[in-house]
């Protein structure tokens, strides 16, 4: 148990120097030591840096990303935002910090060379030049240094290969960025069939269509081939090494195809009865774009595949040949926005969210719906309630641009007989509400939602709330499956606080909500309403309180998704019990 939580604390979607800026802001009073040297260049070795990138990768990327650009869950280390916090201060502080704090609840846990290793990996990701003397603990040495000559302290190191195509630069518009398809021939491709939504709704039983196979999101399959009887008798038929990075994808399966994502935005069709690449995808990610997190979904409909992109892009490809039919760009990656749970299809629509939600800027968090043939985008929902609409007082006296969080971590479902989308939404950010200036009774909606929307016009029929004010990072953002009892038309959806609620989803109205976990977060559950009341101590906590919570952000539940038997009428849940501070 003790190796699995360190594991877990190293790797795990919260490790890394989350609190490096947020500590500095609030903290910092006093100005930088007499002692500091002056701002030279040689202040670390190569050595130094390139020792610097294995620890890094193990206990910082997954939160603050690959090339040390930030993400929803910790901020960037190189840049402007960076240097701004860190520039005034020294290579002493920077050491001192991370080896107390980082990783998360493990703080010393690393040896002090892999310390100054990571300082240096940061040194030379915002430009500053090695020199033939490593850098020392108690070196005194400015981070705000001037870069090497020709350096850019926008970009940071990376430990990939160089691009083999040049990466755009900006934000990219709608038709740039043609991804590179390379094609290795079958006669496979040429059987396929176009995906309708009559398939989406019902699908042949050896074929999954879509995120959890069907639309209800049920990722229950009805082949009867595998029983207890002949499990034991499964070997390896093939296997295919996947690009390295996060992998947290589902691979569709129509007309013996399978479609895989892969992180970096490579998308291959594959022969599902022998593994051969008929053919694959490589988007052309930039490298200043936000690539934290992994790519959990791609669609099918008619002939194409579509693709949602880490530069906040949408991309349809043609399932025979792999080519990029056409892009649309959602939003500005340059703003931090990024995509991670992908499409869905509705009503032939191809529905999906945003990501990258948590920095204050004049576009908020959304969902849109595009059309399928042309990418034109047909409609664009908030998923944070601006002037103008009924419930712009939930976020109180604080301002449309300081009105952040509302991501969309995980696809949507879908219900042909209502016509209505279901998708949670996440919290507001930052995660605490003090630090919004706000309490835990202000809603800040339409965080921590479940949405019910049109997929024709993307108005939203009705908004369920689960923890108002949520500040915990427990927030309700996973899938919502949706099951018919006898005549009852219901919504099942659980976050990582581990209650799961059950819905009407024609109207939205609270039905029952049970806890699966053992849970301290909040004092009350009122079993009438679903009004959940925080304990006292996490109600009143200020900026910088220390508050004991179960389960912990990992937690509860996660992205593994939940099943549905209609077997034996049974949802299955991955769960998680851990706690934190």
């Amino acid at each position: 148990m003790r190796a699995e939580a360190r594991l877990v604390a190293l790797g795990g979607r919260h490790a890394g120097l989350r609190l490096a800026g947020v500590t500095v802001v609030l903290a910092s009073a006093g100005t930088v030591a007499a002692a500091q040297q002056p701002a030279a260049s040689g202040a670390f070795s190569d050595a130094q840096a390139a020792g610097g990138q294995a620890p890094y990768a193990l206990g910082c990327a997954e939160c603050h990303g690959p090339r040390l650009r930030g993400s929803a869950h910790a901020p960037e280390l190189t840049g402007a935002s960076f240097m701004s916090v860190w520039g005034p201060r020294t290579t002493r502080d920077l050491f001192d910090y991370i080896r107390e704090e980082m990783p998360p609840e493990q703080g010393g846990s690393l040896s002090d060379e892999a310390y100054l290793n990571i300082v240096a990996l940061i040194l030379q990701s915002n430009g500053r030049a090695s020199g033939p003397e490593a850098l020392r603990a108690d070196a005194v040495v400015s981070i705000g240094a001037a870069p090497a000559a020709g350096a850019d302290p926008a970009r940071s190191a990376s430990s990939e290969p160089a691009r083999s195509e040049p990466a755009p630069s900006g934000a990219p518009q709608d038709g740039d960025a043609t991804g590179r398809t390379t094609r290795f021939g079958s006669t496979t491709l040429r059987a396929l069939t176009p995906v309708t939504d009559a398939l989406l709704q019902q699908p042949p039983a050896a074929d999954w269509l879509s995120w959890r196979r069907t639309l209800d999101n049920h990722g229950y399959s009805p082949l009867e081939q595998i029983t207890q009887d002949n499990v034991g008798e499964l070997r390896m038929a093939w296997v295919v090494a996947m690009q390295d990075g996060s992998n947290q994808p589902t691979p569709l399966v129509h007309d013996g195809v399978m479609f895989l994502v892969n992180p970096q935005n490579v998308v291959q069709a594959l022969d599902a009865s022998t593994g051969e690449v008929l053919w694959q995808y490589r988007y052309p990610v930039p490298d200043d774009a936000v690539t934290f997190g992994a790519t959990r979904a791609i669609a099918l409909y008619q002939d194409k595949v579509f693709l949602a992109t880490f530069d906040a892009a949408l991309v349809a490809l043609d399932a025979r040949t792999g080519a990029q039919v056409w892009r649309t760009v959602k939003a500005d990656y340059t703003q931090g926005f990024t995509h991670v749970g992908g499409p869905i299809v509705a009503n032939g629509v191809v529905v999906s969210g945003i990501n990258g939600c948590q920095r204050f800027k004049d576009e908020t968090c959304f969902i849109t719906g595009h059309d399928p043939d042309t990418g034109a985008e047909l409609w664009r929902t908030s998923t944070i309630a601006l002037p103008g609409d009924p419930n712009n007082a939930s976020w109180g006296e604080i301002p449309p641009r300081l009105r952040a969080g509302g991501d969309t971590w995980i696809p949507g479902s879908y219900d042909p007989q209502l016509n209505l989308f279901y998708i949670g939404t996440a919290q507001a950010k930052p995660w605490v509400a003090a630090s919004r200036e706000m309490s835990t009774e202000n809603d800040a909606l339409y965080t921590n939602s479940t949405l019910a929307l049109n997929p024709l016009t993307g108005e939203m029929e009705w908004y369920f709330q689960h923890v108002p004010g949520e500040t915990l990072d427990l927030d309700n953002v996973y899938e919502r499956v949706l099951i018919d009892v006898d005549d009852q038309k219901l919504l099942f959806t659980i976050g990582k606080d581990g209650l799961l609620w059950k819905l009407d989803r024609q109207s939205g109205r609270f039905i029952d909500v049970a806890e699966t976990v053992f849970q301290n977060v909040f004092e009350s559950i009122d079993r009438d309403t679903g009004q959940l009341t925080y304990r006292e101590d996490i109600r009143e906590a200020e900026v910088g309180d220390a508050v004991p919570a179960c389960p912990g952000l990992f937690g509860g539940h996660n992205w593994q998704a939940t099943a549905y038997s209609p077997e034996t009428g049974a949802l299955i849940i991955p769960l998680h019990q851990m706690c934190m501070t």
